[in-house]
């Protein structure tokens, strides 16, 4: 058995000085492959010499840095559990306001359209597929790497009879959906500043830097998703995106300059300005120059 490691309350105990205690209780029951009320009741349950060197394994990775969710390879989002690889990036509570505001223009059992620009793990798309079982909905990536874990998702979290599984398509932005229109488009693009010093601190290291800053200012991808939003909209159709915490004043004058109508902000939980909306006109009203 490892020098030091008896028992669980003791395998806690001697990462206690090195990592946070609550990513040592996941560390701990990733590794012995239970739960934390299992950890909480049974503090004195002996480890075996395997156990405590995988738990010891992947506390001095998280010591060094690494995101617990890559370590364990699962993320919750929208209350459900999400597998995630370096691939992608984490997702966070904060998005969850995106799909919140999803849900709010997508009618319970109406049938709507829905595209998911830069899926990642399919957190986005697949919260709202769950949600909306009456929901046609699209998810695409640039990373086929992303796309392969965002179908594994898929397959875990809508088994059959749960409503249609998101298509997921490769390609840049709207590429892959060529002139297809939608009732509802979601995106988190990258958005973070290149020169932003967070992009070298904690988990963001780790993270695919093609997932967090379009380079610049962090604008040119969100730019890019709002230009081209009134050609992929159904009238009154509605884009939603994520940015940063400074970007709003900036997010809705791009939107205002595509056309989109409407356009407010909302804050997260934090009471950051977190996600943008806006609304589509018909391509009449815009022709008469009334939009």
């Amino acid at each position: 058995m490892t020098d030091g490691i008896v028992t669980i309350r003791g395998a806690l105990l001697q990462v206690r000085a090195s990592i946070d205690a609550v990513d040592a209780r996941i560390l701990l029951g990733h590794a012995l492959q239970v739960g934390n009320a299992y950890l909480a009741t049974h503090p004195d349950r002996p480890l075996t010499a395997a156990e405590a060197a995988r738990f010891l394994a992947l506390a001095e990775r998280r010591r060094n840095g690494e995101p617990v969710a890559y370590l364990t390879g699962t993320r919750e989002f929208y209350g459900r559990e999400f597998a995630v690889t370096p691939d992608v990036l984490i997702p966070r509570p904060e998005t969850e306001l995106l799909v919140e505001l999803a849900l709010e223009h997508l009618p319970t059992g109406a049938p709507r359209t829905v595209l998911d620009l830069g899926t990642g793990s399919g957190a986005i798309a697949l919260s709202i597929a769950c949600e909306r079982p009456q929901a046609t909905v699209y998810g695409v990536d640039a990373a086929p790497a992303a796309l392969l874990l965002a179908r594994r998702n898929a397959c875990r979290l809508m088994p059959k009879g749960c409503g249609s599984q998101p298509t997921f398509l490769l390609g840049h932005w709207y590429q892959p959906v060529a002139d297809q229109r939608f009732d509802l488009i979601v995106a988190n693009p990258p958005y973070i500043d290149n020169a932003d010093p967070h992009l070298q601190q904690g988990d963001l290291r780790f993270e695919p830097r093609a997932a967090l800053t379009p380079g610049g200012n962090g604008l040119a991808a969100l730019a890019e998703i709002i230009a081209g939003a009134p050609r992929h909209l159904s009238e009154g159709g509605c884009l939603l995106c994520e940015h940063g915490y400074d970007q709003a004043q900036a997010v809705r004058l791009l939107f205002h300059a595509a056309g989109l109508h409407g356009a407010q902000t909302m804050d997260d939980l934090a009471g950051i300005p977190r996600v943008t909306i806006g609304h589509a006109t018909s391509f009449a009203k815009q022709k008469r120059g009334l939009a």
